[in-house]
């Protein structure tokens, strides 16, 4: 058994890893900036801190006697909010700086900090169904505004922390990660949730259109949550040290394919509304997996239809048990 610090635990991709750490049997502290009411998961088991971790002494207290560190903390969601919030998203540099320094006081063993496919250089993401962006293709520098930038500065303190200090850190940049439990609305929610979200709506509603934001063609690759905690352990515990690596499907389908495969799943069809004025981000994007499949003979398998039938059903529920569809209703 292990003592493990996550950070962002009240987010997404932390309540799943919190779960799965308690599962297996470590003693699990968890922190937010959120009041613990609005954490996506919470455990009684877990010690569970609502603190902002922006600020060194919180930093201090909640990595004192912990082995491993989780930084999956930042300001972040979907494109809507981080195109029109870029001070807001790069404020989260100030995290990832504490967390290191107050690690290194307290004699942490490892570092993991979750970066984003958002640092890739945007001059190779113009066109749709491009080929997927390796590790390399983050230079030279060129990524999302704001967020982008605060990722990919992170990560080179990440590196220059391992040289400088020996503090050994770990990297992954994740790929549009979806599944059950996490934001389906509110304005950070990605592509996934938000359409599955409008088309459970319309069907409730019987509402014959939703709105798409850009003209559909645009390209991604989105990663189930199953596989986004598997691969993250797997690279943390692995003795790859310092090193970047992509956490994505390399199922690569556009915006229009992804609300084809919703529509079969829900068994309703719509008209769809191009927003072509909203953000929408790079035109295409893809993960290349050459290298986590290099070295650790993995990537993530979980089908897009797949994983949609899940994500799809736990927010229809949400909705139903909500007994109020006027709360979710933009389009």
């Amino acid at each position: 058994m292990s003592k493990y610090l996550i950070c962002g635990a009240g987010g997404f991709i932390g309540g799943h890893l919190a779960k799965k750490l308690l599962h297996d049997g470590h003693e699990v502290i968890c922190s937010d900036i959120k009041p613990l009411k609005f954490w996506f998961q919470i455990f009684e088991e877990n010690k569970n801190f609502s603190l902002d971790l922006k600020e060194y002494e919180n930093c201090l207290k909640v990595s004192k006697g912990v082995d491993y560190v989780y930084n999956m903390a930042c300001n972040m969601g979907g494109m809507g909010f981080i195109e029109n919030n870029k001070a807001e998203c790069m404020l989260s540099v100030l995290i990832n700086t504490n967390l290191l320094r107050a690690c290194l006081e307290n004699n942490v063993k490892k570092y993991f900090f979750s970066s984003s496919a958002c640092v890739y250089n945007s001059s190779k993401q113009l066109e749709t169904f491009i080929p997927g962006l390796k590790e390399s293709d983050s230079y030279p520098a060129d990524p999302e505004d704001g967020y982008g930038w605060e990722k990919l500065f992170s990560e080179r303190m990440c590196r220059h922390f391992t040289e400088d200090f020996k503090f050994p850190t770990s990297i992954v940049r994740y790929h549009n990660v979806y599944g059950p439990l996490g934001t389906f609305d509110g304005g950070r929610e990605k592509a996934p949730a938000a359409l599955c979200r409008k088309l459970a709506i319309a069907k409730i509603n019987k509402i014959k259109s939703i709105e798409v934001w850009g003209d559909g063609q645009q390209t991604r690759s989105f990663m189930y949550i199953e596989d986004c905690i598997k691969g993250t352990e797997m690279i943390f515990n692995s003795n790859q040290v310092a090193e970047v690596f992509n956490l994505g499907s390399s199922e690569q389908v556009s915006i229009n394919q992804m609300i084809n495969q919703i529509e079969e799943i829900s068994g309703y069809k719509v008209d769809r509304k191009y927003m072509l004025n909203k953000p929408k981000g790079v035109r295409g994007r893809n993960s290349d997996n050459e290298k986590i499949i290099k070295v650790y003979n993995w990537e993530p398998s979980t089908l897009l239809k797949e994983g949609l039938e899940k994500t799809y059903k736990w927010i229809y529920d949400q909705i139903i048990k909500k007994d109020n569809t006027n709360k979710f209703a933009r389009f």
